[in-house]
């Protein structure tokens, strides 16, 4: 469950600084063979279309035209990568779970982000974005079946939190936190966010950074 004390005042500002560096577009790459070099430390975002993957990465770097959402929910197919000044960079993989999608597309998508997750020794994380108005759904709990066979520690991310009440929020997060409990590549603290609001960006930046700088 998250708890709010788990970092300091000084771990909370390194993420903000972290994330307070100028972020830039790098390339987006369809194919494995297009994937940049290794260098710095990466953390990538999965989540289903419409999740809110593009609000929250505008609102972890500030900026609110890096990450543009798609009019069209799926039709992203690319793993687009970010550098923040060659400390960091943010992987924002394609959108999954869209019905229109055909099964071409999708099976394109798993062997991508598959290879991918496996193939990254400077991976340092996956986020898996959770839309909390709707909780774990099928296609939530294939992508973590796909990081638990890769071995990638991932992390589960609630997004719109302002979209619902606090009772219900604590629920999904006992709840949630109950179905990834033996998952053997899940981290155990759950961090509910809202783009929109602000919450728990300064907690979500202080993971980044603490995983970067161990």
């Amino acid at each position: 469950m998250t708890n709010p004390d788990e970092f300091t005042p000084e771990q909370i500002e390194a993420g903000r600084l972290l994330f307070a560096r100028p972020a830039v577009f790098m390339l987006g790459v369809a194919k494995l063979d297009g994937l940049p070099d290794e260098g710095p430390p990466e953390v990538a975002f999965a989540g289903r279309s419409n999740v809110g993957k593009s609000s929250l990465l505008n609102a972890l770097v500030n900026q609110n035209g890096l990450a543009r959402a798609s009019n069209t929910p799926g039709r992203t197919r690319e793993l687009n990568y970010f550098d923040l000044e060659g400390q960091l960079r943010l992987v924002d993989l394609p959108g999954y779970g869209y019905a229109r999608a055909s099964r071409k597309e999708s099976e394109q998508w798993i062997a991508l982000t598959k290879a991918f997750m496996q193939g990254r020794s400077v991976l340092r994380r996956v986020f898996v974005l959770v839309d909390s108005r709707h909780g774990l759904k099928d296609s939530d709990i294939e992508i973590m079946d796909l990081l638990d066979e890769a071995a990638v520690i991932y992390q589960v991310v609630l997004t719109k939190t302002d979209k619902i009440k606090p009772t219900a929020l604590e629920h999904l997060m006992r709840t949630t936190s109950e179905k990834i409990s033996r998952r053997p590549a899940a981290h155990p603290i759950i961090r509910a966010t809202s783009s929109e609001k602000g919450d728990g960006i300064d907690l979500l930046r202080a993971d980044i950074h603490a995983l970067i700088s161990s």
